[in-house]
């Protein structure tokens, strides 16, 4: 497995630097484009998962633990925990959404359908994934509501919530604005009260704050010892990222409004990890000075938590439900919901039991990236070759997305 994700990775930022260099200029227009903040707000918040409020202050401890992990002696445990969410690991997310907006219409791969079976399984799977890390990262947070490490009944009862919640909100594109401005602006809200709880007071000051957010800078002097994996564990994040990014790509390269191509991806690579940046440094400091989360600040993560789950599984449900015919219109509401929490329940459960994981499912999209590529060579390299603006029929209208149903 080792391997097979090498060889993605290589593969992966390869393909970025060549669409840069022939494609760099090329304005980017989606079929549903919107203004840049609002497009950075849904990719912000489709692109991530409950997985940035609830893992890091778990994973601190192990990665300053050399005794165990000797790989992570090279910088500090903050510059760890960003380089396993932030910038460059974003470039999969800029190569999926540019291949969707200037690729892929004039190459029609995603249409095959063998190929849209697969992706449809990768969507699905990656939801109920989404789900299940709510669930299992619940008892941590909320300890008041179990013994703080077994799954309770209520916690079933919050997950079960969510996902209904999740695919109410697929039933309308309108939503995912929405709920995509109130998310970055709940997980902005979310920043600043914790910030305020750190360092001012007797907790800390600004100076403590600008000391820990400097530490980010093992990272950026460290770069090159993200782009392979370190060890087990960055494989399973680096896997998880893989199985994310076609369909984060298929969705956010709707709403791109007009940036060129290298625009998208600085965009991509430094405004969601400016606030992740902050977050992780604010977190840092808790765990670094033993402050306590526990009662409100636990509860205000869980909140905000919920939502960008909400945020997530509505993208993704509204994504395979078009891919598969699923829709609104022609389902109804009624079946539509039934059908997509019954499918979502059901698959959170087999994650549960071990009986999927992520692993296989990032492991089944390098194969996809690889096939894709073997399929453009082959079929359509003359077609690919000529590629020089986004397709014609998509045009810089920002009221679209009003008459989106």
């Amino acid at each position: 497995m080792t391997a097979w994700l090498s060889a993605g990775l290589l593969f992966t930022f390869t393909a970025i630097i060549f669409s840069l260099i022939k494609w760099g200029n090329v304005k980017m227009v989606g079929v549903t484009p919107v203004k840049t903040f609002t497009f950075i707000a849904i990719l912000f918040t489709s692109g991530l998962d409950v997985g940035l409020i609830m893992f890091p202050l778990t994973e601190f401890g192990g990665y300053a633990d050399l005794a165990n992990s000797p790989e992570y002696g090279f910088t500090n445990p903050l510059a760890i925990e960003f380089g396993f969410w932030a910038f460059l690991i974003w470039g999969f997310y800029f190569l999926t959404c540019f291949y969707f907006c200037i690729i892929e219409p004039k190459v029609k791969f995603f249409e095959l359908r063998p190929v849209k079976l697969i992706n449809n399984v990768v969507i699905i799977g990656t939801c109920a994934f989404t789900a299940y890390l709510l669930l299992s990262n619940l008892p941590w947070y909320l300890p008041q509501v179990g013994d703080g490490e077994t799954i309770v009944g209520t916690f079933y009862l919050i997950v079960f919530a969510v996902i209904a919640a999740a695919v109410y909100s697929s039933t309308s594109l309108r939503y995912v604005r929405f709920l995509s401005l109130a998310t970055t602006w709940m997980f902005i809200g979310l920043i600043a009260v914790m910030w305020v709880g750190a360092f001012t007071g007797e907790n800390g000051s600004v100076g403590d704050f600008a000391s820990t957010f400097a530490m980010l800078g093992g990272y950026f002097g460290n770069i090159h010892q993200f782009v392979l994996p370190l060890n087990d564990y960055h494989e399973f994040y680096l896997f998880w990222w893989f199985a994310w990014s076609i369909m984060i790509g298929q969705f956010t390269s709707r709403f791109v409004g007009g940036l060129r191509t290298y625009q998208v991806l600085a965009a991509m690579l430094i405004f969601p990890s400016i606030p992740i940046a902050l977050w992780f440094t604010v977190l840092y400091y808790y765990s670094s000075q033993g402050l306590d989360t526990s009662g409100f600040y636990n509860l205000a993560m869980v909140i905000v938590g919920i939502t960008f789950v909400i945020n997530s599984l509505d993208s993704l449900i509204r994504l395979y439900t078009d891919n598969l015919g699923m829709t609104v219109a022609r389902l109804g509401k009624w079946k539509y919901f039934v059908l997509n929490l019954a499918a979502m329940s059901l698959l959170t459960l087999l994650f549960k039991l071990d009986f999927l994981q992520i692993q296989w499912i990032g492991a089944l999209v390098i194969g996809i990236f690889f096939c894709c590529l073997g399929y453009i060579l082959v079929k359509r390299f003359r077609a690919v070759a000529a590629i020089d603006s986004s397709p014609k029929e998509n045009k810089i209208d920002f009221n679209k997305i009003e008459l989106a149903s």
